[in-house]
């Protein structure tokens, strides 16, 4: 079994101009057309049977066109052999923060995703404890991008290890989740101040570019039971990942708790029917 736990999507109707947009923001090369077909597609190459797909908020006043697609996408893959599971999305503006996480957990969404770059908001605000402690209290996932972002080189990084740490032992959610394997680009700090914290990391948009040593060294400290497996597709293949992190020789035992076993414990956690 493969789990991709970091993915993106657009709705056909603006993702070929969000996927562009971004494209040229960031210098990168998406290997999708940004839809879901498009993803469903990369999961038959890496054949793949279950994706996050991950949306993100750029103002508050996108929650319901955001957060109604991400629903449709649910009711769409549920029980498809290659399957996509949207989380919600929110921004640490939105007014009534508990009330609408209260909303999307009623309505069956496993988790929440939050982008501090995209969202121009450092980890640390209030609106983001707000986000995660609600998480906590309703059981939850928030997965959220944590270090650099290329599209945003040589600005403040919003989510770096540092910060991080204060909102983890501030809130003490321990189904938070750090994209890209706990800080991009960062992964020196990642090492020496994220490791020894109750919290997941994801691989997404990592393992092209860390160290294969770097890896190992934080895999064994931060321990294989809370690292999730994820590409960042349509920015890095799903496929791609999969053979790099076989490449490292882990072990079939550590291989399957990346792959899927750890993604479906916590997915299982918080009620979803996987």
């Amino acid at each position: 079994m493969l789990i991709d736990f970091h993915t993106h999507i657009f709705p056909d109707k603006i993702a070929k101009k969000t996927i562009d947009f971004l494209a040229e923001k960031s210098d990168g090369h998406p290997c999708t057309d940004g839809t879901d077909i498009g993803l469903v597609a990369a999961m038959e190459q890496a054949d793949a049977d279950l994706c996050i797909t991950l949306p993100v908020l750029t103002k508050p006043s996108q929650f319901d066109g955001v957060n109604r697609y991400a629903a449709e996408i649910n009711e769409k893959y549920k029980g498809a052999k290659r399957r996509l599971i949207s989380f919600g999305g929110i921004h640490p503006a939105c007014e009534d923060i508990p009330g609408k996480m209260r909303f999307l957990k009623d309505g069956g969404f496993a988790g929440v995703k939050i982008h501090p770059d995209y969202q121009d908001t450092f980890i640390d605000d209030e609106g983001y404890i707000q986000i995660i402690s609600a998480a906590k209290d309703l059981d939850m996932i928030v997965i959220t991008h944590a270090g650099v972002d290329d599209g945003y080189i040589g600005q403040p990084v919003k989510c770096p290890p540092e910060l991080s740490a204060k909102v983890i032992e501030k809130t003490g959610h321990k189904k938070f989740v750090l994209g890209h394997y706990g800080g991009h680009k960062q992964w020196d700090k990642v090492l020496e101040l994220l490791c020894d914290y109750d919290v997941y990391f994801d691989t997404a948009f990592t393992l092209h570019e860390i160290d294969e040593g770097l890896f190992k060294k934080i895999l064994a400290r931060h321990g294989e039971d809370r690292v999730l497996f994820a590409s960042d597709c349509p920015w890095q293949s799903t496929a791609s990942h999969r053979n790099i992190l076989k490449s490292y020789n882990l072990g079939e035992k550590t291989e399957s708790k990346l792959f899927y076993e750890n993604g479906l414990k916590l997915l299982r956690g918080v009620g979803a029917d996987v």
